[in-house]
Order: structure tokens, then sequence, then C-alpha cells
């Protein structure tokens, strides 16, 4: 199965390596494309907010962020085997960008951890080609921020503004970004910087990672109040 419908919200049935492959392509491929990763707040915002779901809807990938997801994708029939994260799929998507000469750009987060994630990035993969500023999804330094990206002519822009402020921002941007692919990737330069502690491996393989979130973070039970009723939701779909 190469797609899944979760609430409504089409989840690509695509691993680590799979996605990778397909960004791949998608910057092959020219154009524009945004590359969403969904998690249980993606698709209950979706419910909420029309436009954000058009967003999500027109996304060239929409991949499996969160245990949540994959759960629900995978009583589908999706043969998904874990979560395909922001934080896990920058390091190998900018070892791509070295060997492919793919020129990649670092959006968002606090002023200075753009920049740090771009050094470690480049230490670890000295050819690559990789730029970054903290901006802000504030329409009032769009020119400034646009212009900065056009002027590196990234391949592969990566924003960090959160949910859902990084994907509509994306999208109001529209032509006006000369990125090939655009990806939403929340919290992950704060986690790969050392920042924000991630949880534990036995964790995530247990799809725990968000409990560790919730107790070092505990400003985030507002946004995870609407996981029993996602959790509801799903069960109710059969």
């Amino acid at each position: 199965m190469n797609q899944a419908r979760v609430l409504g919200v089409r989840v690509d049935c695509l691993d680590k390596e799979a996605a990778l492959e397909r960004i791949g392509q998608l910057v092959e491929a020219g154009g524009r494309h945004l590359v969403a990763t969904v998690n249980p707040e993606f698709v209950m915002r979706a419910h909420v907010d029309s436009e954000f779901a058009r967003v999500l809807e027109s996304a060239d990938l929409c991949l499996a962020d969160g245990s949540g997801v994959v759960w629900a994708a995978r009583r589908q029939g999706c043969t998904l085997r874990e979560p395909v994260t922001g934080v896990d799929l920058i390091p190998p998507l900018a070892a791509l960008c070295s060997r492919r000469r793919y020129r990649l750009f670092l959006l968002g987060a606090a002023p200075g951890v753009a920049l740090d994630l771009a050094w470690r990035l480049r230490a670890a993969h000295p050819d690559l080609d990789v730029a970054a500023h903290s901006g802000s999804p504030d329409p009032s330094s769009d020119d400034q921020t646009v212009a900065l990206i056009n002027q590196h002519k990234p391949h592969v822009l990566l924003v960090a503004y959160g949910h859902p402020s990084q994907e509509l921002w994306i999208a109001r941007m529209g032509d006006r970004l000369g990125a090939t692919v655009a990806m939403g990737v929340g919290g992950s330069f704060d986690y790969l910087t050392g920042r924000v502690a991630r949880a534990p491996a036995w964790m995530r393989r247990a799809g725990l990672e968000w409990l560790f979130r919730l107790i070092r973070q505990p400003w985030r039970i507002k946004r995870m109040a609407v996981l029993p009723l996602y959790a509801l939701r799903v069960l109710r779909t059969g």
C-alpha cells in the first residue's frame, strides 16, 4: 500500500530510505515541492483549520512523523516500521545533498541555532553547500528572508517554524521561493544541536517519545491534549 488516509489526512507509506530517495527525485524533477511531516497534532489541526488541511493535501510528500500516525496508517495496511521524523531525516538528507551537490538552506529556530546546525553538518560533510538564517514567519520579514534564501539558490529548504506556521509560510511564499524542495521540520534544529534532549532510543522504539517530551517540557500538555481524542477517532474508523 502506497498511501493511507489518517482521519482524512494523506500519509505516504515510505520509510526513511524511501523518503530520501523520493526527495532526491523531487529535486531532480525541478519546480516547487512541499514535504510535510505529519503527526497526530497535524491531523487534528487539519480538522479545524481548512487552510492547513488544504496545504497538507497539496504536499508532494506526507511523511509519518510520530508513532500515533504510524499506528493509524498500519491499521489501513501501510507497512511502516517506524516514524520518519524530521530530526532523523536531516542528517542523512545532508549527506545526500553533499553527495549530489544539492545546496541546502536551514531556516528558523532561535537566533544562532540554524547557524550552529549548519556548522555541524558542514563539519560532518565538508563538501556540503549549506546556509542558514533564523528568520520568522511574520509577514513583515518575508522580503528579507526570501532574498537571503534565493541568494543561496537552495535545492532543499528546511523550515523550523513549528506547525502550522512553517507549512503555511511555505505555501504563502509559493513561487517566490527559489528552493526546489521545502520541508517543515519543527523543533529538529534544537534537537540536532543538543539544545533540547531527545528521548532515549528505547522510548522511541516503544513509541513513548511523546511522554519523554511531556516530562521534559510540561507546557506541551495543552498541545498533547488532543492525543486521546485522536486515538479514539482512529479506533472509531475501524
